[in-house]
């Protein structure tokens, strides 16, 4: 069986890739070695992930709106403090304008994404298989999966994640290292409204995130949590009970929520940075946590993959209008160009954030609180960040613009 991409990998990234180059008729084999069903449980994810404004353009161009409109929170302002100092750094989106970001449920994003994958006549999904080899010539791509298929096309994406076992098989390195901290993530009802505001305070062990969700069922305001822990303090807080839990979030919120229940179970994620040193090899390409993966500080990681599938999108429906190779070492190195400078650029902020504030003591206390309230008495600066937030600075494809290709 024959298709013009291979994408290996069926997570948020690759099946919103499929699903981009689908509307533009451009045909893919979609693999995955899990059941991706099983992926759009509570019980798999508990994760919410900020949807950047030009990231939620193009989930709607691609027809996703209603995730969006029905379980998202729109998210009206960030308000950043250094712990629970008085100095502050306020974004507010303004009367009128899109907001910074929209909350939501990964697995039910997954849930959309995978039902409208799975009408595309161009998308073939398989789930559940395991690819025994993957070569690549001047020709082709050839997958071949353990139970025999194979598989052929111009060009094999990576989208399998940072582990990917792809870019690995390619002799693709990559720069890495890992923090010592942790991602403890849950999700609580509290009794003040949230008020589409997202909070983050920022301690020595790593930044606690409160972030907009939709009203419970019970329609008690929700939010989630994201806390970083130092990692030697990992295990303890993956066995915290819901109580035990609640407490310590409150303890470090100071009030801000009011009474809160913890109402998910918390998952615990070791936190690192990695970025591949190649985009590119013949015939493959990396988008996503395959190529790039940072600190959680900004919510980023989602929308940096967005943004290279949108991108590769352009790049390669436009290679297809034209009748070139989707392969061709010329098309890879457009993709790599546009996306490598961007996402070198928000590794290297969220990094230098986290070294920042994990720095103890009282003067760099001061220097950072000094620095927040200096940057928020100054307009265009505070203009740029929130630019940043939205993903909407740089050359923008047509899907981040709310336009197909």
């Amino acid at each position: 069986m024959n298709a013009d991409v291979i994408i290996i990998g069926g997570g948020l990234i690759g099946t919103t890739l499929a699903l981009a180059l689908a509307k533009h008729e451009v045909t893919s084999i979609v693999v995955d070695a899990q059941d991706l069903d099983a992926t759009t449980t509570m019980a798999f994810d508990g994760r919410a992930s900020a949807v950047a404004s030009a990231s939620a353009r193009m989930l709607r161009a691609l027809g996703l709106g209603a995730v969006l409109d029905s379980h998202g929170c729109a998210i009206r302002a960030i308000h950043v403090t250094d712990g629970t100092a008085p100095q502050f750094l306020h974004f507010d989106a303004g009367d009128g304008n899109d907001p910074l970001g929209i909350m939501v449920e990964n697995r039910l994003l997954r849930a959309a994404l995978l039902d409208a994958v799975r009408t595309a006549p161009e998308v073939t999904l398989l789930t559940r298989v395991e690819v025994a080899s993957l070569v690549r010539d001047g020709h082709a791509a050839t997958l071949t999966l353990a139970d025999g298929r194979v598989f052929t096309a111009a060009l094999a994406i990576a989208a399998d994640g940072r582990k990917s076992k792809t870019r690995d098989a390619a002799g693709i390195r990559i720069a890495n290292w890992h923090y010592p901290n942790a991602a403890l993530v849950s999700m609580v009802a509290h009794s003040i409204p949230h008020g589409a505001v997202a909070c983050e305070m920022f301690y020595p062990s790593g930044p606690m995130a409160l972030l907009p969700m939709t009203d419970s069922a019970d329609g008690r305001p929700r939010s989630a949590i994201v806390w970083t822990v130092d990692a030697a303090n990992a295990a303890a807080a993956r066995k915290l009970g819901p109580k035990a839990l609640a407490a310590e979030i409150a303890e470090r919120i100071d009030g801000t929520l009011g009474d809160i229940e913890v109402i998910a179970p918390q998952a615990v994620w070791p936190l690192g940075y990695h970025h591949a040193a190649s985009y590119t090899a013949d015939r493959l390409v990396l988008i996503g946590d395959a190529a790039h993966g940072i600190h959680p500080i900004a919510g980023q990681g989602l929308n940096m993959g967005f943004r290279d599938v949108a991108a590769l999108v352009q790049v390669l429906v436009e290679a297809a209008r034209t009748g070139q190779d989707l392969g061709s070492p010329d098309i890879l190195r457009r993709y790599s160009a546009w996306r490598r400078l961007d996402n070198s650029m928000v590794g290297a902020v969220t990094d230098g954030l986290h070294r920042l504030f994990a720095v103890r003591g009282r003067l760099p206390a001061a220097v950072r609180r000094f620095g927040l309230s200096t940057v928020e008495r100054i307009p265009a600066l505070k203009a740029r960040f929130m630019a940043e937030a939205r993903g909407e600075t740089g050359k923008l494809p047509a899907l981040l613009r709310g336009e197909l290709v």
